[in-house]
């Protein structure tokens, strides 16, 4: 059996293979963070084109936290039954879900409120100044993010991932190009790794132990005197406890693209090297994204201890059956939909 389609069991729960539909803002929430029957759709046709682990997209603790006012929402009961019918469908389908709670932080764009971060520091130009949050009210930001799993428990997800990527909250306090705080938040990397360990521990306070946590993080800022890999790896050596299951690692988002003195040098597979070093040197369960969308380039991502599961992106925006196709291609035998067995 190849890799790619080899299952792999997470606490209690086991994925049919590791193909992960990488978590995918779809800009189409009502106003109030509802999900829609554009989610519903969305959603499902990846559990029936045999994705292992579907991940519902950055989704808000609070109102203030969404990155635009068409993202997902999570910081009302009133939240839970349109994705617990998502939740139903994909089960129902035979596939795994989970979601990624997130706040956006400075980089919120959202009418809901002012913006707010680690340091009163603007994203870029034409973004409103943040407001610097106090530790009670960083407290309080971490009790929303329990909230919200709690939600998502109750909803009937699988997995809770938890957003430390791309120049969001978390991802401004553990980054020195948005982080210039001088208490116990703020300086050195332990301390500003805080915020995420006590949010980690936060989710997983209410989040059963039968279930998996995964957390994404950007392992470069790509970006001077800030996160490197290097960095990274001292952070996560900080962090690295029994809590979390599965890093994904990406990359970037803290500085705008423009401003990026260190070139990304994107192409396919670019961030598979960062999960690789991260996997092999502090013996950690990790995710590669990125440009990923042959077969043969994630089977080998797999075969060569690189990472353990393979998240797409774009790949299954462009084809929702990506996994039939890659089968195929690395000469597997995986079950068809029935009624698309006609197809084959």
């Amino acid at each position: 059996m190849s890799c790619l389609f080899s299952p792999i069991k997470l606490r209690e729960e086991t994925l049919a293979n590791r193909i992960v539909m990488s978590p995918m803002c779809q800009y189409m929430a009502k106003e109030d963070g509802f999900a829609t029957g554009w989610h519903l759709v969305h959603l499902a046709s990846r559990a029936v084109g045999g994705v292992g682990l579907v991940l519902v997209e950055a989704t808000a603790v609070e109102p203030r936290g969404r990155i635009s006012d068409g993202d997902l929402g999570l910081w009302s009961d009133n939240h839970i039954k349109p994705l617990e019918r998502i939740v139903k469908a994909v089960h129902d389908l035979g596939g795994k879900i989970g979601i990624q709670l997130a706040h956006a932080g400075r980089k919120s764009e959202s009418r809901a409120g002012i913006p707010v971060a680690p340091s009163p520091i603007p994203f870029d130009e034409g973004y409103r100044t943040p407001h610097e949050l106090s530790e009670g009210e960083i407290q309080e930001i971490q009790e929303r993010f329990a909230e919200a799993a709690q939600r998502a428990l109750r909803a009937g997800f699988d997995v809770i991932e938890v957003h430390a990527a791309h120049g969001y909250l978390i991802s401004e306090f553990l980054s020195p190009a948005a982080n210039k705080r001088t208490d116990r938040y703020g300086g050195s990397t332990e301390n500003r790794a805080r915020f995420l360990r006590e949010t980690i521990n936060a989710v997983r306070s209410v989040w059963p132990k039968e279930r998996p946590l995964f957390v994404r993080i950007s392992a470069s800022d790509y970006t001077l005197d800030c996160m490197t890999l290097e960095e990274t790896l001292r952070l996560l050596g900080c962090l690295k406890s029994e809590a979390v299951d599965v890093w994904d690692i990406s990359s970037g988002g803290i500085v705008p693209t423009g401003l990026q003195p260190v070139a990304i040098g994107a192409y396919p597979g670019y961030q598979i090297p960062y999960a690789s070093r991260i996997k092999r040197e502090l013996g950690l369960i990790t995710m590669a994204v990125g440009l990923i969308s042959s077969p043969e380039l994630a089977e080998y991502t797999l075969q060569a201890g690189n990472a353990d599961l393979i998240a797409l992106g774009r790949e299954l925006l462009r084809n929702p059956y990506w996994p039939l196709s890659a089968a195929s291609a690395l000469g597997e035998e995986i079950p068809w939909p029935k009624p698309y067995e006609r197809a084959k």
